[in-house]
């Protein structure tokens, strides 16, 4: 008689260390299938040319080899995961699923069909928080109702927050409860019609001297004082816990950049119309001008203000954006080119190595005023200042434009005086109409 076993489904947690749906699976007294399905909806809506994807395969074949030095293998699928576990109960005698929950509207309608669909056949699920501290519900006012407001929200997140919420999940050292497949079934992106690409996952940098450093540091971009965490926590090749684990009682700016990404997390769980229009209503009747060219300039950063140009740039090579730079470009996209946030935040969801939905939406609200606890409308950055403030030398510029300082350099696409001015003016025609 065929053997039962549980099936662990990887997604945003490609790793066997510290996997909290994953170590349950291997406690569970019955043998793991590991399993990975490259989703075809997702899938579609991607470029030949996406970086993310070129990233993901690498992760994807250092996963699975590690599995199969313990003497299994992952089963690898492609397209909509209802049928591949359709399929799956035909293969194999499933008892259960495992996997670690995902909080985007997408995922949750995902996992509900196939969930659904396996408890209808007698298959248990078992679900688990694993890509943050404190999920949904879990830090709410008193009234319980959720908070749009960050700073209370931080307040309450840090009172509750204990060590035992930073518990380490030993999964790596129980891996011999995998099931061999048998087959060779890994599935390179090149074989699913993407094109590799020139770009790698950086080392997450959270060493005791890195951390330490890291509020005084993170703000120049010339300076290497970031911890490239953001691809990692995106794809789940190192556990939040571990990170603040790392760093909680060291440096209190790296864990308040944790909880504002937790932050974001519950605001779109709670308010998942934040994708299809501005958290504060006043904002959707602001008056964009959307210029097609001068949005192009910005992409393809030749707008001739060189803090914006380098990041654009810096974004369109690597797939990485410096934080305080993102901060500046969104700026001024949203002010000084008076463009709608949402085709800056679609650039941002093509290009990024670390989109995550909901930060990317929390932060480009953020910039544009229309989000929860945004920054004010008539808060203007000059990049000018912007540029003598946090790249004085221009090193970072001078780094992604070859061309600065010669005549092959863009001519400045707006006068910044003008178009403050019609900011402010557009913004408070919306707000106060």
């Amino acid at each position: 008689m065929e053997k039962e076993l549980v099936i662990f489904w990887f997604r945003r947690d490609l790793r066997l260390e510290d996997n909290v749906g994953l170590w349950h699976a291997l406690t569970s007294g019955f043998s793991v299938l590991p399993v990975f399905i490259y989703d075809s909806d997702l899938l579609s809506t991607l470029e030949p040319d996406d970086k993310r994807m070129t990233i993901l395969g690498e992760i994807l074949r250092t996963l699975d080899s590690s599995v199969r030095q313990r003497g299994s293998a992952i089963f690898f699928a492609h397209g909509r995961p209802l049928n591949i576990f359709k399929e799956l109960v035909t293969l194999f005698k499933v008892k259960a699923l495992y996997f670690n929950r995902d909080y985007e509207p997408f995922s949750i309608k995902r996992d509900g069909e196939v969930t659904g669909f396996m408890k209808s056949h007698g298959i248990a699920c078992y679900s688990y928080k694993d890509q943050v501290i404190f999920e949904g519900d879990e830090i709410l006012k008193n009234d319980g109702k959720p908070y749009t407001v960050f700073t209370p929200y931080s307040v309450k997140w840090l009172s509750k927050f204990s060590t035992d919420c930073t518990r380490k999940y030993t999964s790596e050292k129980l891996t011999g409860n995998f099931v061999f497949n048998g087959e060779e079934s890994y599935i390179p992106p090149g074989q699913l019609g993407f094109r590799p690409q020139q770009v790698s996952q950086r080392p997450v940098n959270l060493g005791h001297d890195f951390l330490r450093g890291y509020a005084k540091k993170r703000d120049f971009p010339a300076i290497d004082g970031t911890s490239n965490i953001g691809p990692h926590l995106r794809f789940g090749t190192i556990s939040v816990r571990e990170a603040v684990r790392r760093s909680h009682g060291i440096s209190d700016a790296f864990v308040k950049e944790l909880i504002w990404r937790e932050f974001f997390m519950q605001i779109l769980f709670h308010f998942p119309f934040v994708t299809e229009r501005s958290f504060r209503a006043g904002f959707d009747r602001i008056e964009w001008v959307n210029d097609e060219e001068k949005f192009n300039l910005w992409c393809e950063g030749r707008t001739g203000f060189q803090i914006i140009d380098a990041g654009m740039r810096e974004l369109i090579s690597t797939g990485y954006m410096h934080n305080r730079v993102r901060m500046i470009v969104s700026n001024f996209l949203t002010r000084h080119l008076l463009t709608d946030w949402k085709w800056g935040e679609a650039w941002f969801a093509e290009k990024l190595i670390d989109f995550e939905l909901s930060s990317n939406n929390g932060n480009w609200q953020w910039a544009a005023g229309s989000g929860c606890d945004a920054a004010q409308y008539f808060r203007i950055f000059n990049p000018d200042f912007q540029l003598k403030k946090f790249d004085p030398r221009s090193e970072y510029c001078r780094k992604w434009i070859p061309e600065l300082g010669t005549p092959g350099y863009a001519k400045r696409c707006v006068d910044l005086s003008e178009v403050r001015e019609k900011a402010l003016t557009v913004y408070k025609s919306a707000i106060y109409s």
